[in-house]
């Protein structure tokens, strides 16, 4: 009986075991490697955040150049503090505010090259970086400093040894690359609570950010400095600090939290009242966590290759960095005027990355956010009504002007012809007129003559401008018909034809144009010029995405189209030509590192060779995104590298941003669902998908073989099953060769 027992005990148990496994849900935040893109040309950060947060919590190196325009460069080996905002992947130098370090006795070593601020060295080997969370020991004073986040609030955790001079360091004067400080105020309100404000400026002319910062352990002192000299709470100047001072016991632990308001101190003391009540680190790390784990598990994707899980999860985690919260809890916000504003009824959003983000981010938000795309829509016309334009580039409640084109249009476009709600049409489309009809910019010019003609400026960008407005009209074009209005209709589908104007035959590219009419003499088509925007002749080409058929017709037809692309893949850099820091990734003249390239390789499928785009896609899929730090082949870009990925690892791609449409590629995930907001599933999956097998054989939707090689947006929306079949052989004479137009709309 005893033994009869003892085997029901052993098989409960072993019962038990194997229940947990199978019902034990995947977290899908353990596949998130933060690191990726922290080295190389990724320019991204490792730190604390939650999905389009205001606080980008992150370690700062304190050395400043292009590697460490993110505040944090792997192959580094100090920390010189942590501060609470920081930019995903842009290549622009800004932010950084509100720097915090803890010291103690045991290191006081200062060097010029991070302006003898307080540092540590550290070790990648006692470094930890997850969604919501990063750690890393300080090891020049034994301390381990822990970071997590809320959508407003940055958390601190530092533990501590057993020390009679520790200190927390709050520095307000530091700055970083373009930042600069321009006013700092710090008041020292009681012996756990710190208010102040940082106001600068730097890419963006006037940034504010008002914090309030609240201790779990009382100071026994502190002293704040004016210009680097001692003197008394409160204090006003451009550089600004205090030190806080301390005796530890060893292993103990103090929380800081941080309350940001891009508005007004208030506004930060309710940040930290409705999400950091009190100060355990632990719960508010869970609820960032559980956060993020909600938002990935908008895509559960199914693969036996662990480092392709890894870069996915990453990529969709990437993808959320950015746009991000600019609005606090009384709704108010600095905006693009200068004035404090009031967003009503919405979450006001900013860091419009749009030259990059209208290409991929802004629709994969459509299909996985489109109520936060809502908000990020009337946060666009916000900035209109602010400003009387809208956003090219907009950062902090400012207009940057960095880049080209007007490609909040897009956005709007896209987002209105999918059924984003709540917002007013009418005035969306007077805003986007309002941006094509502009004087600045030389859009005047561009109305005058059909062109940007070649200017002075060293970034004048003439051929790129041109392309980039003649796509943008367009979608006011769509935009216009679909509102009844005819004669704006016909304006704006006349001027989307502008591109023609500087084509050149007897090359066969986009070539710069003199006022005058005559194209410039000089031109080499693979040369970097300021003529094109960080891209040269053969990039640019490719970017008329609304009327790839006129550009296959201008060229001589798909011979000569099919015959251009292929020379476009395969003509390598020789090792004499020099390329700027923007050209990476590249195969052939192809630069998968930068934007104006990323939907060239799926132009295939406009001339039936969809086989051509699966081997190409396959192919950036498998060389440019890598599970390391230096896994991003160029700037991330705040969400639009991220994105190529997710789309082209679950098969399609909007070639077209504002058509409601995805070119198929070829999926490298074996299945994919998408858990949409309405409630519907759609997924995705590819049978006997291998890395040899990256040919679509047949194409099922909903049951039913299809002949296109897209899908719609609807489709998607809809929920359903798509299947692909695929194959080690391309297909070259199915009727899955069904060649994509860009007269087909969602």
């Amino acid at each position: 009986m005893r033994q009869f027992g003892l085997i029901c005990i052993v098989f409960l148990t072993l019962l038990g075991s194997c229940t947990d496994k199978v019902t034990k849900p995947e977290k899908l935040i353990e596949y998130v490697n933060p690191f990726i893109g922290t080295d190389g040309p990724g320019n991204t950060y490792p730190g604390a955040t939650v999905p389009f947060g205001m606080v980008q919590l992150s370690p700062d190196i304190g050395i400043p150049g292009w590697d460490r325009i993110a505040g944090y460069y792997y192959q580094d080996s100090i920390i010189s503090g942590f501060s609470h905002m920081h930019l995903p992947g842009t290549g622009a130098g800004d932010l950084y505010d509100i720097l915090v370090m803890p010291t103690n006795s045991k290191f006081s070593k200062r060097i010029k090259e991070n302006s003898f601020k307080p540092f540590s060295s550290f070790s990648h080997n006692k470094e930890t970086a997850s969604p919501g969370y990063y750690s890393v020991d300080l090891l020049d004073y034994e301390i381990k400093a822990e970071l997590t986040a809320t959508k407003r609030t940055g958390v601190h955790r530092y533990t501590f040894p057993k020390d009679d001079a520790s200190q927390i360091n709050i520095d307000l004067g530091y700055a970083l690359n373009w930042d600069k400080p321009m006013d700092t105020y710090i008041n020292v309100i009681d012996d756990t609570t710190i208010e102040g404000y940082r106001k600068s400026k730097g890419w963006a002319k006037d940034q504010r950010v008002y914090f309030v910062i609240k201790l779990s352990k009382p100071f026994e002192s502190y002293q704040v400095f004016k210009n680097n000299s001692l003197t008394t709470s409160p204090v006003t100047a451009v550089n600004t600090r205090i030190v806080l001072n301390y005796k530890t016991e060893e292993a103990e632990q103090i929380v800081l939290k941080t309350g940001v308001s891009s508005a007004s101190i208030e506004g930060a003391h309710k940040s930290l009242t409705i999400e950091a009540l009190d100060f355990n680190f632990d719960e508010i790390r869970f609820k960032a966590e559980e956060i993020w784990e909600n938002e990935l598990q908008k895509i559960q994707i199914s693969t036996a290759d662990t480092t392709k899980k890894h870069i996915f999860y990453t990529m969709l985690y990437q993808s959320m960095l950015a746009p991000t919260l600019l609005s606090d809890y009384n709704s108010n916000y600095k905006g693009a005027n200068d004035s404090i504003a009031k967003a009503v009824d919405f979450d006001r959003y900013d860091t419009f990355s749009l030259w990059d983000t209208y290409r991929a981010a802004h629709p994969l938000y459509t299909i996985l956010h489109p109520e936060r795309t809502s908000d990020m829509i009337q946060s666009l016309l916000a900035h209109y009504k602010e400003t009387g334009l809208l956003p090219v580039w907009s950062m902090q409640g400012n207009e940057t002007n960095m880049m080209i084109g007007y490609h909040a249009v897009p956005v709007i476009v896209d987002a209105y012809f999918k059924g984003i709600k709540n917002f007013d049409s009418e005035l969306a489309f007077k805003a986007c007129v309002a941006s094509a009809t502009d004087n600045s910019r030389q859009i005047d010019e561009y109305m005058e003559l059909g062109y940007v003609p070649v200017g002075e400026h060293h970034e004048n960008w003439s051929v790129s401008k041109t392309l980039e407005y003649a796509y943008d009209d367009w979608c006011i074009a769509q935009f216009a018909k679909a509102l009844g209005k005819t004669e704006a209709y016909n304006t704006f589908l006349k001027r989307s034809e502008n591109w023609k104007n500087v084509y050149d035959a007897q090359s066969t590219f986009m070539r710069p144009k003199l006022k005058n009419g005559e194209f410039v003499k000089e031109f080499i088509p693979k040369e970097y010029s300021p003529y094109f925007c960080e891209s040269n002749a053969w990039q640019y080409f490719w970017s008329v995405q609304h009327n790839v058929e006129g550009l296959t017709k201008i060229i001589g037809g798909n011979d000569l189209f099919e015959k251009k692309l292929d020379t476009m893949f395969s003509l390598n850099p020789l090792p004499e030509d020099k390329l700027p820091i923007f050209s990476t990734g590249m195969i052939g003249q192809y630069a998968h590192g930068n934007e104006p390239s990323h939907h060239v390789a799926y132009l295939y499928n406009y001339i039936e060779k969809p086989w051509k785009t699966q081997e190409l896609v396959r192919e950036i899929l498998e060389t440019q995104y890598k599970n390391e730090p230096n896994g991003h082949c160029g700037n991330e870009d705040c969400g639009q590298m991220s994105s190529w990925y997710v789309f082209s690892a679950l098969g399609f791609y909007p070639v077209n941003p504002a058509q409601g449409v995805y070119a198929f590629g070829s999926p490298n995930v074996d299945a994919a669902s998408l858990n949409l907001e309405n409630g519907n599933i759609f997924t995705v999956e590819a049978k006997n998908n291998s890395s040899e097998n990256i040919y679509i054989q047949s194409i099922e939707l909903n049951g039913k073989i299809i002949e296109q090689n897209y899908i719609t947006h609807k489709e998607i929306m809809n929920g359903g099953k798509l299947i692909f079949t695929m194959g080690n052989l391309p297909i070259k004479n199915s009727k899955n060769t069904m060649a994509l137009s860009s007269k087909v709309y969602n």
